[in-house]
């Protein structure tokens, strides 16, 4: 498949010219190649304009998501997958695979958009009856055509796996708990960085963020080379981040949002649950790991931090994480699973203490609630 992005600018110069310093795309072609430097794609990755077109990107992407494409043992290819068992999910994949490619590529053909769905419909099914513990959630598809645009439909299956095991494995549970509580980090985040405007907004619940984050901005993002330039900032960085960039979003809106009342909070919600139109992805991304070094997640009040699962993509998805083989990322999510359950037993258990909170029921509840809840974390601890 054709990049969407030009190619390489070629440099010219005759005998008597000095050489021409290394471009941006030889440094990255160097780095991915044999001397193999992980900080410095990163680096490259983070800075002005990341990675530069999708000729780089089908390199670099897959050694930022930890591994070597094609030669992933856990990945089912060859055409076998088709005989695994039905995804419960996979009406829902077609209903959203037919509304994709409303923003790009551009100047498509009736017959090519179709082509291309049924690559995207080919790509996102593959991976969920590899993996069926995997729920698809609406917006996978926004997130899975940008991979496809990038890579192509045979090199797309494998970086999706690890996308969806490794980096956003939080949405992909069966309950939407987990992706809330990146949201509720967002408050701290503010609080931090600006407590007048952490103040001003704590009327308005971080709800308004789902779309955005729940997605990596596939969702609101219209142009191809934007999405694909914050997918490199993304995928180099910690999990983390992309929740530290909604939180620059807003702070960037500082004025805007201050000219609005804190009581309004369906206004406050509205607007921030559009992202500002154009982007300064440039400026977004830099100040983004500003606030990100100045205040760090372990820094954050609230002990919003301490409120995040072990198991979660936050905190799992972090330093080395390029080192865990996919089937990591299977059990991580199994025991996400497991406290998931859990944590629903014990709220159920609370709303029956409430329910029975006569003084002598609610001595012998409460000594339930705290035996259930002793045990409940022992058995996924």
């Amino acid at each position: 498949m054709q990049p969407l992005s030009p190619d390489d600018p070629v440099e010219s110069h005759n005998s008597t010219s000095p050489p021409a310093p290394p471009t941006k795309v030889d440094q990255i072609s160097t780095v991915c190649g044999e001397v193999g430097d992980l900080e410095a794609l990163i680096q490259l990755a983070t800075s002005r304009d990341g990675l530069v077109n999708d000729q780089v990107r089908q390199r670099a992407w897959p050694i930022l998501l930890g591994y070597v494409p094609s030669k992933d043992p856990e990945i089912v290819s060859n055409g076998t997958w088709k005989n695994l068992p039905l995804h419960k999910d996979e009406d829902q994949v077609a209903r959203d695979v037919d509304r994709s490619f409303i923003y790009y590529p551009k100047n498509q053909s009736e017959s090519q958009l179709d082509r291309r769905k049924a690559d995207l419909s080919t790509v996102i099914t593959q991976v969920l009856r590899t993996y069926p513990m995997l729920s698809y959630f609406q917006g996978f598809h926004d997130i899975v055509q940008v991979f496809l645009l990038v890579l192509g439909a045979d090199d797309a299956p494998d970086a999706v796996s690890h996308l969806a095991l490794s980096r956003i494995r939080d949405f992909m549970l069966p309950s939407l708990s987990p992706s809330l509580a990146h949201l509720r980090l967002l408050p701290a985040i503010l609080q931090a960085e600006d407590a007048r405007l952490c103040q001003h907004l704590s009327q308005t619940q971080p709800f308004f963020a789902l779309a955005s984050t729940l997605t990596l901005y596939a969702h609101d993002i219209e142009d191809y080379s934007d999405i694909a330039r914050l997918f490199d900032f993304l995928l180099a960085q910690d999990a983390i981040v992309s929740v530290y960039f909604f939180a620059e979003i807003i702070l960037s809106r500082r004025e805007e949002l201050f000219e609005i009342s804190s009581d309004d909070s369906d206004m406050l919600h509205f607007v921030l649950s559009k992202l500002p139109k154009p982007l300064d992805l440039e400026t977004l991304i830099t100040q983004t790991m500003s606030l990100y070094t100045d205040h760090p997640p372990e820094s954050l009040p609230y002990r919003a931090w301490a409120r995040i699962s072990p198991y979660s993509v936050l905190k799992t998805a972090r330093a080395d994480f390029r080192q865990q083989p996919l089937s990591d990322g299977v059990e991580l999510f199994q025991r996400q699973e497991i406290q998931l359950r859990n944590d629903e037993m014990l709220e159920q258990a609370k709303a029956l203490l409430w329910k029975y909170r006569g003084p002598a029921g609610q001595v012998g509840l409460a000594i339930f609630v705290g035996v259930l809840a002793f045990w409940l974390r022992k058995k996924w601890l």
